[in-house]
């Protein structure tokens, strides 16, 4: 594969070193609740398709040939290799659930990152990397066919995993209800417009400029909104907020004021310094 640069970086330029992604337990969740015999291993992964959605994101669909599955909200790891033979490895969330030996992700370029500048600036069809996963356990949604209410609240870039549960839930055709928020900056930041345009499960809610006939102008996100566009607390829904950590503080603290309970709020919070290192609770 082709060097890693990143941009404003002069080439031959050696980046930054990061510490090496340690390897996920052996008992990580899986598809059906089971674990990988002898754990996750990186896997070769070639990208077959790639997409932008807005001037800072891409989604990139890789062929990982014996690809074990996956659960909605699990992400996986990605190691790069340079001519050179430095590597560097970043945590990203899944995009979409699991189909065959596909996997989707969807990443946001950092203007100092170190990987994802490469995936999703430069990295051509055909070229590969290594894909270790899947990993998490806490951070899933229920069976796309559970009886379970969702509410899913994204800030940004955490729309990706919320995503994964979103079209797990239109694929299972189930009846019960799913909403989704999701929160971002402007148009010029918003991923998957055409699934989510129109639809009436989906609250878009832009915090610092709307686009012209959008139903809402634009302010952050309120508890009435929540109340008024989520799901009642009543009906014991499961909540998933995912996003940078004010984002998700903010969330989880208008959620539990409005009675959903505690136990039933999951999150995933960004640490943008780390690409997209992850943090579950």
């Amino acid at each position: 594969m082709a060097t890693i640069q990143v941009p404003g970086q002069m080439p031959g330029q050696v980046p930054a070193r990061v510490p090496a992604v340690p390897p996920p337990r052996a008992d990580q969740a899986q598809p059906g609740g089971q674990a990988q015999p002898g754990g996750p291993r990186w896997r070769a992964a070639e990208l077959i398709a790639g997409r932008a959605e807005n001037p800072h994101t891409r989604t990139l669909t890789f062929d990982v040939p014996g690809w074990p599955g996956h659960l909605p909200g699990q992400h996986v790891d990605v190691r790069v290799t340079g001519d050179d033979g430095y590597q560097a490895s970043r945590s990203y969330s899944l995009a979409a659930p699991a189909s065959g030996d596909r996997v989707e992700l969807t990443v946001q370029r950092l203007r100092d990152g170190e990987v994802s500048p490469y995936l999703v600036d430069a990295m051509p069809a055909g070229a590969s990397l290594q894909i270790l996963g899947p990993a998490g356990g806490w951070f899933v949604a229920p069976p796309a066919g559970a009886p379970d209410p969702v509410l899913l609240i994204a800030g940004g870039i955490g729309i990706v995993p919320l995503m994964a549960m979103l079209r797990a839930r239109r694929g299972a055709g189930g009846t019960a209800p799913v909403r989704l928020l999701y929160s971002l900056r402007s148009p010029e930041w918003l991923c998957y417009a055409s699934e989510l345009r129109g639809d009436p499960a989906v609250t878009v809610a832009y915090t610092r400029l709307a686009p012209l006939g959008h139903p809402r102008p634009a302010a952050r996100l309120t508890a009435a909104e929540i109340s008024a566009r989520g799901l009642d607390p009543a009906d014991e829904p499961v909540c998933y907020v995912c996003g940078p950590n004010g984002f998700v503080d903010a969330m989880t603290a208008m959620l539990t004021r409005l009675g959903h309970d505690p136990a039933r709020i999951r999150t995933e919070r960004f640490a943008a310094s780390a690409g997209l290192a992850l943090t579950r609770t």
